[in-house]
C-alpha cells in the first residue's frame, strides 16, 4: 500500500484527544533539543503554535501537519552510528508515545528504533517502551484527565489575569481570553498549552510545580473536577516525585564481600526488593575507587536520562568519616555522597542512598533492666488561620527561580546507624538493617506508602531489636538508623509488585 495512503488512514483512526496527547508527549519540554537551556522564546512559541491555533479555531489541522511532518522525517531518517542526534531522541519519544496511546503506525520502522537503541547502548530490559516515556508528562496527563473542560477554562482565565505569566508571548493572544474547551480534544490542547507555556517561561519543571498548583487551586471544585476527583486530590498528585509506570528507576548495588560475613545475602535481598519495585538493577561486588569512577562515567551516558529515579545501596565496613573498599583503601563518605547527585542525567529526579556500614565503634549497650526506649512529643502549629497567614512573608514570583539547583537537592541519604556507632550484622544473613529495610519495603508495595514513611517505620523496627557483639564480651546493644533528606517532593513506592519474570518479559 502507498505510504501516503497508510499515513492518511493512520491519522483518521486517531481520536482528537489522543492526537493532543501524542503532540504533548512528542514535544516533551526536557528533550535534548536546541531549545533546552535556551532563552529563545520564538523557538518555544513555534512549538506552541499548533496547540494555540487548535484551541482558537477548534481545528486539528496544524497538529495533524506537525505529526505528519514528524512521520515523514522518521521515514526518511537514516540511522548513523556516530553521535546521538536530536532525531534519535525524537524517534524514541514518538514511538513510546504511540505505543502508550495504542496508536503505533503500521509503517513505523521498528528496525530503526532498535538501531537507535543500540546507539544508546540499551540492554534488553531498557528496551521496554515505558522507559522512554517521561514520567512527569504522564502525571500531567492524569491531572488533565481529572479536570473537566470548565476546570481547564478556569485555569486559563486565572493565567490570563496574571500579567507576569503572559507578557510578550504572542501565542497567548492567538487563543484569546475566552475559550470554549468543550469540543473533543480541545480541553487537552488548552491544558497542554498552559503546561508547556509555564515550562517555557521557567515557572514550572518536573519538581517545581507550585505555579501550576496555584492555577488549579483557583478553580471551582463543583464545576472543575471529573466525578470522584477533588481539587485537593489533583494538587496532591503533583506533590509526589513523578515515577509513573515501569521502571521505577535505576538501582546500583555496591557491596564489599571480603571480610563481611553474609554479604552475598545482602546482595540477594537488595536485588530482590529492587526488582519487586520495578527497578533495573546493576551490581558491583568488591568495588574499588576505580570501580566507582567507572560507574559514575557510565551513569553520565545519555540513556540514563530516561530513568525517573536513582537508588544506590553501598555496603561495606566503615568509620565515622570513611568507608572501606575491597582493596582496603578508604574514601570519604561525604566525597562519595556528593559526587553522584551532581550527575546531569539524574538532575531534578529523586536520588536515594542507603549507606550500610559502621560509623564508629560506640554501642548503645543495655544493662540490667534498661530495655525501655524513650519517646518524645512535638507541638504542631496550625498555619491555616488567617491571623498567622497575615504574619507570613508575601513571596512574589519576581524573587523565585527554578533554573539553578543545588546539586544535593532531591537527594535522600539513609544511614544504617548514627554517627560514631556500630552497624550490626548477622553471621549468615549480613546487615540487619538491610534485612529489615527490604522486608518493610516489600510489605508496603501496593499500599501507597512513601519512602520516608517506611524509613520511619524501619527506625522504630530496628531500634526494638536486641543485638549482640560478636567478640568475647558479647555485649547486648541497640542500633539506631536515620536519614538526611533534601527531597522537595514525596517519593512513593509503586502500587505494583514486579515479579522477576514480568520484568524480563516486559513489552517492547
Amino acid at each position: 500500500m502507498d505510504e501516503v495512503i497508510q499515513v492518511t488512514q493512520w491519522f483518521s483512526s486517531i481520536t482528537p484527544r489522543k492526537k493532543a496527547k501524542l503532540f504533548f508527549f512528542t514535544t516533551h519540554a526536557d528533550a535534548p533539543t536546541p531549545m533546552v537551556g535556551s532563552n529563545d522564546v520564538d523557538t518555544h512559541e513555534e512549538t506552541q503554535l499548533p496547540l494555540a491555533t487548535t484551541v482558537a479555531l477548534h481545528n486539528f489541522k496544524n497538529i495533524d501537519e506537525f505529526l505528519k511532518k514528524k512521520v515523514n522525517t522518521f521515514s526518511c531518517y537514516n540511522v548513523i552510528e556516530n553521535e546521538i542526534t536530536k532525531t534519535d531522541y525524537e524517534y524514541l519519544r514518538f514511538y513510546s508515545a504511540c505505543k502508550y496511546l495504542d496508536v503505533v503506525p503500521p509503517f513505523l520502522d521498528l528496525e530503526k528504533k532498535s538501531a537507535i537503541q543500540n546507539k544508546f547502548e540499551m540492554t534488553d530490559e531498557e528496551r521496554d517502551y515505558r522507559l522512554l516515556l517521561d514520567s512527569a508528562d504522564l502525571v500531567l496527563e492524569k491531572v488533565c484527565d481529572s479536570l473537566k473542560p470548565a476546570g481547564v477554562s478556569q485555569m486559563w482565565t486565572a493565567l490570563r489575569k496574571d500579567r507576569n505569566l503572559i507578557r510578550g508571548v504572542k501565542t497567548i493572544e492567538i487563543i484569546g481570553f475566552f475559550v470554549d474547551p468543550n469540543p473533543t480534544g480541545i480541553k487537552e490542547c488548552l491544558f497542554f498549552f498552559i503546561v508547556r507555556h509555564l515550562q517555557m517561561i521557567k515557572k514550572i519543571n518536573r519538581v517545581n510545580t507550585n505555579r501550576l498548583e496555584r492555577l488549579i487551586a483557583q478553580c471551582d471544585e463543583s464545576s472543575a473536577c471529573e466525578e470522584g476527583k477533588t481539587i485537593d486530590f489533583i494538587i496532591d498528585s503533583l506533590r509526589f516525585y513523578p515515577t509513573e509506570l515501569y521502571p521505577f528507576g535505576f538501582c546500583l548495588i555496591m557491596c564489599v564481600i571480603e571480610g563481611r560475613d553474609g554479604a552475598m545475602q545482602e546482595i540477594e535481598k537488595t536485588m530482590e526488593i529492587s526488582r519487586h519495585l520495578g527497578m533495573i538493577t546493576h551490581t558491583e561486588k568488591n568495588p574499588t575507587k576505580e570501580t566507582i569512577e567507572l560507574v559514575k562515567k557510565e551513569l553520565m551516558k545519555p540513556k540514563y536520562q530516561f530513568y525517573s529515579s536513582f537508588t544506590c545501596w553501598f555496603m561495606s565496613h566503615g568509620d565515622s568519616n570513611s568507608i572501606v573498599l575491597a582493596d582496603g583503601e578508604t574514601i570519604e563518605r561525604e566525597w562519595f555522597l556528593t559526587s553522584f547527585p551532581d550527575i546531569s542525567t539524574f538532575q531534578l529526579k529523586p536520588k536515594v542512598f542507603f549507606m550500610v556500614s559502621c560509623r564508629g565503634a560506640n554501642k548503645f549497650s543495655l544493662k540490667g533492666d534498661e530495655f525501655e526506649g524513650q519517646s518524645a512529643t512535638c507541638d504542631y502549629y496550625d498555619i491555616g488561620s488567617a491571623l498567622i497567614r497575615n504574619r507570613m512573608l508575601d513571596i512574589t514570583d519576581s524573587v523565585r527561580d527554578i533554573s539553578y539547583v543545588q546539586p544535593m537537592m532531591d537527594t535522600l541519604v539513609a544511614y544504617s546507624t548514627i554517627l560514631d556507632h556500630l552497624s550490626g550484622r548477622a553471621d549468615t544473613h549480613g546487615s540487619i538493617y538491610v534485612d529489615r529495610a527490604c522486608v518493610l519495603m516489600s510489605e508496603n508495595i501496593s499500599r501507597g506508602r512513601s519512602l520516608t514513611e517506611i524509613l520511619e517505620h524501619l527506625s522504630q523496627d530496628l531500634h526494638e531489636i536486641l543485638q549482640e557483639t560478636m567478640d568475647e564480651d558479647r555485649i547486648v546493644y541497640k542500633q539506631a538508623c536515620h536519614y538526611d533528606s533534601f527531597f522537595r517532593k514525596t517519593l512513593k513506592l509503586p502500587y505494583t509488585r514486579y515479579p522477576k519474570e514480568d520484568v524480563q518479559s516486559a513489552p517492547q
